[in-house]
C-alpha cells in the first residue's frame, strides 16, 4: 500500500490526461492514495473536481508563491469555500520561493499571501502543505509568527507517539519536497512538522535528502513524487507519475535498513494521519 503525498494532475491538459491514464491501471498497482495539489485558484478548483471522480484521489487548495500575484481577498475567500469540500485535506501548496523569482517579483508579496493562507488554515483547522525554496529562514520565521506551531493550533490535533524523544507535537505542517539541512528538518519535527521527501533522494548527488532520511525517524516522513516533475531513478528524465513513489519508498527502506514493505506501510500510515484520512 503506497501513498503519493504530493502530485499535480491539474496544471495543464497533459496532467489531466495523466490522471485518466493512472486511473485506468491503478487497481493493478501498489498505489492506494494520491494527494492532488492546488497551486492557484483554478488548479485548486480542478483538484476538487478530480478528487470527486476517484475514491483514491484527494485534494489540497492553495496558491503557490509564484502565483500569489494573482491573489486578492476575493480569491482568498474562494479558497476558504473550496476548503470546505469533503475531499479537501489541506491548505497548500503555499510558502516562499526565492529561487524562481523574476526581476518583477516581490518577496514581500509572497510573504503577505503566505501569512494570509496560514491564517486561513489556522481559522479552519486544516493541515498546511509548504513549498519552501531558498527561503528557509523567512519560512520558519513566518510559520512561527503566524501560529503554525502554537499551542492553540497543536491542541486541535491528536498528539503523535514520540520517537527518540522528538515528534510528540503535531501541528499538521508539512514541508513538501524537502531539500534543506537535516538539522533544520529535526528542528521542524520538534516543533510539530512532518517532512516529505521526493524523487531527488534517489539521485547520486542527493546528500542533503539522504542525511535527512537518516536523521529523521520514519514515523515523521512522507513519500511523494511531485508528479509530473522530479522523476526518481531509474526513470530520471522521463515524465513522472505517482506510480514512481515506490522508488522513493524503496530508498527510504535502503537508508533505514528496513524492508520495503515496512517503509511502504509506515509512510502510507503517516500520510493518512497527516491528511486526516480514516477509511
Amino acid at each position: 500500500m503506497l501513498f503519493d503525498s504530493h502530485a499535480h494532475f491539474n496544471i495543464d491538459k497533459k496532467a489531466e490526461a495523466d490522471l485518466e491514464k493512472l486511473a485506468a491501471g491503478i487497481e493493478d498497482s501498489e498505489l492506494s492514495y494520491v494527494m492532488n495539489i492546488g497551486v492557484d485558484l483554478e488548479t485548486s478548483f480542478l483538484a476538487c473536481e478530480q478528487a470527486k471522480r476517484y475514491p483514491w484521489c484527494y485534494a489540497t487548495v492553495g496558491v503557490h508563491p509564484q502565483d500569489v500575484h494573482k491573489m486578492d481577498d476575493e480569491e482568498l475567500y474562494a479558497l476558504k469555500t473550496l476548503a470546505m469540500e469533503d475531499k479537501v485535506k489541506a491548505i497548500g501548496e503555499i510558502g516562499l520561493d526565492y529561487f524562481h523569482m523574476g526581476a518583477t517579483e516581490d518577496k514581500e508579496e509572497q510573504k503577505e499571501w503566505f501569512r494570509k493562507q496560514i491564517r486561513l488554515a489556522n481559522e479552519i483547522s486544516m493541515p498546511i502543505a509548504i513549498h519552501c525554496r531558498e527561503a528557509d529562514g523567512d519560512c520558519l520565521e513566518i510559520l512561527k509568527q503566524e501560529g503554525a506551531f502554537s499551542k492553540e493550533r497543536i491542541a486541535k490535533f491528536p498528539a503523535r507517539e514520540p520517537v527518540n524523544g522528538i515528534g510528540e507535537k503535531d501541528a499538521r505542517v508539512l514541508l513538501h519536497c524537502y531539500s534543506g539541512s537535516s538539522e533544520l528538518a529535526e528542528e521542524y519535527v520538534k516543533l510539530g512538522a512532518t517532512i516529505s521527501i521526493a524523487g531527488p533522494v534517489t539521485f547520486k548527488n542527493a546528500k542533503k535528502q539522504v542525511k535527512t532520511v537518516e536523521r529523521i525517524p520514519i514515523e515523521f516522513l512522507l513519500a511523494e513524487t511531485d508528479s509530473p516533475f522530479l522523476t526518481p531513478e531509474p526513470h530520471r528524465g522521463e515524465r513522472n507519475t505517482p506510480l514512481n513513489v515506490k522508488f522513493v519508498v524503496a530508498k527510504f527502506a535502503e537508508i533505514k535498513g528496513i524492508t520495503y514493505e515496512e517503509a511502504a506501510a509506515v509512510t502510507c500510515r503517516n500520510a493518512k494521519r497527516f491528511y486526516g484520512i480514516e477509511d
